[in-house]
């Protein structure tokens, strides 16, 4: 981790203490109110629950202390890409998406966005920079790109967009800003589905996004408050308490995930491997370049859907979910959620267990399949 990756990690947890008060509790509290004392000119204060709320200024400052931006917090990872969406797009707009990435924001843009008369065209992560980016008033990435976890330059992608007079945004949901930091290299937006690491824990749904461009950060937030996508204070209160140990938990699952996939490598019943922190990966050189630490996903084929099923079923320190970032180990054969992936393709999310133990469980349930 880089020293000013420790740095902000360090001072997370104290960002709160400059304004304690002699008796104040350490750990946030919790505020559920949907109205505010507010006489007078309350301009500056909390007034109405769909405008603000302290735990969400709370949570809302972690992510910006962390993301070096401000931050305007969502219900939602898909909330988060939607307010973006409809804060700055308008008819007669063309966006660029990865054909790759999360399947459901192309089904925004083909089920919402057309329909009011923004265009989109689809483009492989690893390729996005093949055929230029003339025309596009917006581009989103996802690097890694899940499930298949292909990157592309994000610092060459921001360069090449921006000469076209177009607005970058990247999806770091599987990098969190210690694994990865979009605005450093040049994009303009960045989401993030909260829901998954950042949390951690597997019990909320929450999104957020990011800018340094303070025009865009008030059109989102515009957006929040009038469209009404607002996070409970309740769901606020359980990221932050998440965010006070996303550095350990990250650097647990990202050193385990190393760890596995290269035991991965050499099991004879795994094919297609990937993972950016391998060598002979096609997206590790780049991923040197670019991100801070390799990720948790691991993604490989086995030789049918039965296969597949059944080394999931089989491994007792995996859990069959469709979401991954928790404390807890878990996979899914992606094809039955409609990536275009084989059938015995398996998206592997690390958890925090503990390696060897992890990785005994995988080997055998591995071997049984492969027997």
């Amino acid at each position: 981790m880089s020293d000013n990756a420790k740095s902000r990690a360090a001072t997370l947890a104290h960002l709160r203490s400059a304004d304690f008060a002699k008796g104040d509790p350490i750990p946030l509290p919790l505020i559920m109110a949907s109205i505010f004392h507010a006489p007078g000119d309350a301009t500056g204060f909390d007034q109405y629950g769909r405008f603000s709320n302290p735990t969400w200024h709370a949570v809302e400052h972690a992510l910006g202390h962390l993301e070096d931006a401000q931050c305007v917090a969502f219900p939602s990872g898909m909330a988060a890409i939607s307010a973006a969406f409809f804060a700055l797009l308008k008819s007669g707009d063309r966006i660029l998406l990865p054909s790759d990435g999360y399947h459901t924001t192309r089904a925004l843009a083909e089920r919402f966005l057309k329909p009011l008369g923004v265009a989109y065209d689809v483009r492989p992560t690893a390729s996005i920079l093949d055929g230029g980016f003339a025309g596009y008033r917006l581009v989103f990435v996802e690097s890694p790109s899940n499930p298949r976890l292909d990157i592309c330059d994000i610092t060459a992608v921001a360069k090449a967009v921006h000469a076209q007079g177009g607005t970058l945004i990247v999806d770091n949901t599987t990098m969190t800003p210690f694994g990865q930091r979009p605005l450093d290299l040049g994009a303009d937006i960045l989401i993030s589905a909260d829901t998954k690491a950042i949390n951690g824990h597997s019990d909320v749904l929450f999104g957020h996004v990011a800018s340094r461009n303070p025009d865009i950060v008030a059109r989102v937030k515009d957006w929040r408050e009038t469209a009404g996508g607002i996070p409970g204070p309740f769901e606020a209160w359980l990221v932050h308490r998440g965010l006070e140990t996303l550095e350990v938990r990250f650097d647990r699952m990202c050193s385990s995930a190393e760890t596995i996939a290269r035991r991965l490598k050499d099991h004879r019943a795994v094919s297609g491997l990937r993972f950016p922190g391998l060598e002979g990966d096609a997206s590790h050189n780049l991923a040197r370049a670019q991100m801070e630490r390799f990720g948790f996903l691991i993604s490989f084929e086995l030789a049918s859907e039965e296969q597949a099923e059944a080394f999931i079923d089989g491994c007792p320190l995996i859990e069959a979910a469709t979401s991954f970032g928790g404390v807890h180990t878990s996979a899914e054969r992606r094809s039955k959620r409609g990536d275009a992936v084989p059938p015995g393709f398996v998206r592997l999310a690390i958890g925090c267990e503990p390696v060897e133990e992890l990785w005994q469980a995988i080997e055998t349930s591995l071997d049984k399949i492969g027997a």
